[in-house]
């Protein structure tokens, strides 16, 4: 038996610890009982999203959190600014189109981040702007794009929208703070638990803005699932296994520190990269890395998809894949989570071996001693 290594970003490996807590005997999600264990996860997510306001757990996934976000604060026709730079870009693009938006598209290149200058120019061309879309860490090209610097220019203007489903929990984004508007994330990735749950806080302006918006919505109305989870529960049944297990994710995570943990997440990207420079492969994203995922192209000749099979099927390492114009020239690392610098050792010593394997002039050793350099800084 060959053990498992799951290093895609996401879902990512659960901790122990979190598995034991979703094992708990059920018990009825409208007892006394649960309602603690849901306001103590409530309190925690608040620390994480760096916000006074609520951080409303939703029975879904990540894209859930999205579509919730734009049904309760835009109208029919409004017109919003979606920044594509990848495939999670594009999703912001298809939730309001299939809402009867009037998205404007700012293309980005693939593995590059927005400009600011695009962005005001953007927002001065159009004036009617009632939103601006965008993913702090856009996964499919392991970008980070500059959402700080762009809330300043959304301050007093249109509203912000942020998918950080890869960026929460493993850089700061601070909602109050920054002026963000609405910050999304899913479980399965730096919040270490199983795909089911969405998350999504509002800031004071946006919580008005749903009193006016519009679109319409059921199962996704935030002021319905506000008002019930202040009690301690859902609107509807939640996922009570999973609201167990973000108890105890948030645990590990005031625990370790959140300044250690964004450090951690840090430290691991940049030996990934440091590894993959150290092996001659190009980065995806060579100048606004997010720290939750590295993109690297193959070498010239060598599938990428057939590297990446390689890997699960004889190693049992399963890595991420390119997508769309990136599918067989990309693969992508993760260090995401409940992940340390021997998974990221793991990772570059199966892909040095496994590039060998496919006839690439790998030397063994090279990434796994660039990526050790780095990860030393850790232990000393």
């Amino acid at each position: 038996m060959i053990k498992q290594y799951l290093l895609s970003p996401g879902p990512t490996p659960i901790p122990n610890e979190v598995a034991l807590a979703m094992s708990a005997t059920m018990i009825h999600h409208r007892t006394p009982q649960f309602n603690q264990v849901f306001d103590e996860a409530r309190e925690g997510l608040k620390k994480l999203f760096g916000t006074k306001n609520d951080v409303l757990m939703l029975a879904s996934s990540g894209t859930g959190a999205m579509e919730a976000s734009v049904t309760n604060l835009f109208s029919p026709g409004d017109k919003v600014l979606v920044i594509n730079g990848g495939k999670f870009g594009e999703r912001w693009l298809n939730i309001a189109n299939a809402y009867g938006l009037n998205p404007v598209e700012l293309k980005v290149e693939w593995g590059q981040a927005v400009k600011l200058a695009e962005v005001e120019k953007q927002l001065k061309a159009n004036p009617d702007i009632q939103g601006v879309l965008i993913q702090a860490s856009e996964t499919s090209t392991t970008v980070f794009h500059p959402v700080k610097e762009i809330a300043k220019l959304t301050k007093n203007g249109p509203l912000f929208l942020v998918d950080g489903v890869t960026a929460v929990g493993v850089v700061p984004l601070w909602l109050d703070e920054w002026g963000i508007d609405a910050l999304v994330t899913g479980s399965q990735k730096a919040l270490m638990l199983p795909p089911g749950l969405g998350f999504v806080a509002l800031s004071d302006r946006a919580w008005e803005k749903t009193k006016k918006a519009k679109l319409p919505r059921f199962y996704f109305d935030l002021n319905l699932e506000r008002k019930n989870q202040q009690k301690g529960s859902g609107a509807f049944t939640p996922a009570v296994s999973l609201i167990f297990g973000v108890r105890a994710s948030l645990n590990m995570i005031e625990r370790e520190g959140i300044e250690n943990v964004y450090a951690r997440h840090a430290r691991l990207c940049r030996a990934t990269r440091a590894a993959a420079t150290a092996l001659g492969l190009k980065l995806l994203a060579p100048d606004h890395p997010s720290p939750a995922a590295t993109g690297v192209y193959m070498p010239e000749g060598i599938d990428a998809d057939r590297v990446l099979d390689y890997l699960r099927d004889k190693m049992n390492i399963t890595l991420a894949e390119g997508q769309d114009q990136l599918k067989g020239k990309v693969i992508r690392i993760a260090h995401i989570g409940y992940m340390g610098a021997f998974d990221v050792i793991t990772a570059i010593a199966a892909l040095e071996m496994a590039l060998r394997k496919f006839g690439a002039e790998i030397p063994f050793g090279k990434g796994v001693a660039a990526a050790q350099e780095v990860l030393l800084e850790a232990l000393t």
